[in-house]
């Protein structure tokens, strides 16, 4: 028996957290099913009844235990498989801790809005047949390049390898499907414009597992293609 059910969609980008994780430690004992989200599976009873948001992703543990929200499942399974993503309470310092702290609220305060609403307008609208606003689009952008020009400078003021300190970790697997749906949808510039920024997605490219999980992510193209 798997030790847990993910409950995902491969439109959906909020459970790509969650396989990118599990992806770099080489996990699979799982079992992945996926939410028919045009057939409105994610609004059903059963469903609702494991997530009253009806969003994906879900969890469902062999042993009882029943959540959602992305980044709480990801951190959650990072503690329960021992995965090493997380600071090791036996080699952390009170400093690199407070570094992870701070760039995991970074990370949900300033990237995910723009980020994702890139994302809604050039990718999900054009899977759900709807418009794509390419002002809104336009306007995302700008926010996001506001940030990563921070992000910029963060990196070259402290010498940091990766989003939160030497070791790659959680938070880098919180931007790196994102941005590979950037790439996807043509706005990888915001990576490869900024030095700093583009030396740090490098870094993580040269880890097999991951380079190996965002070359297969969901691309556009494939999936009009596979529903006609």
């Amino acid at each position: 028996m798997p030790q847990f059910t993910l409950y995902a969609t491969p439109i959906a980008t909020a459970p790509d957290r969650i396989l990118l994780a599990l992806a770099d430690a080489g996990f699979t004992d799982f079992e992945y099913v996926n939410v028919d989200m045009s057939a409105k599976e994610h609004k059903s009873p059963e469903y609702l009844a494991r997530n009253p948001f009806g969003k994906v992703p879900t969890l469902v543990t062999s042993d009882g235990v029943t959540m959602y929200e992305s980044r709480a499942i990801a951190r959650f399974l990072c503690t329960k498989l021992n995965l090493p993503l997380l600071p090791n309470p036996a080699t952390a310092t009170a400093a690199s801790l407070a570094l992870f702290e701070q760039e995991l609220s970074c990370e949900i305060s300033y990237f995910e809005t723009p980020v994702s609403g890139i994302i809604w307008e050039t990718f999900i609208k054009r899977v759900i047949n709807m418009e794509t606003d390419n002002a809104a689009a336009a306007e995302h952008k700008k926010k996001l390049e506001e940030y990563f020009d921070i992000v910029e400078a963060k990196f070259k003021s402290s010498g940091k390898k990766f989003m939160a300190g030497d070791e790659y970790s959680l938070v880098d697997v919180y931007y790196l499907p994102f941005l590979a749906r950037l790439f996807d949808r043509g706005f990888g510039d915001v990576v490869t414009s900024r030095p700093q920024i583009k030396a740090w997605w490098d870094r993580c490219m040269e880890r097999p597992k991951t380079k190996a999980w965002i070359d297969q992510s969901p691309k556009l193209d494939a999936i009009l293609a596979s529903r006609k």
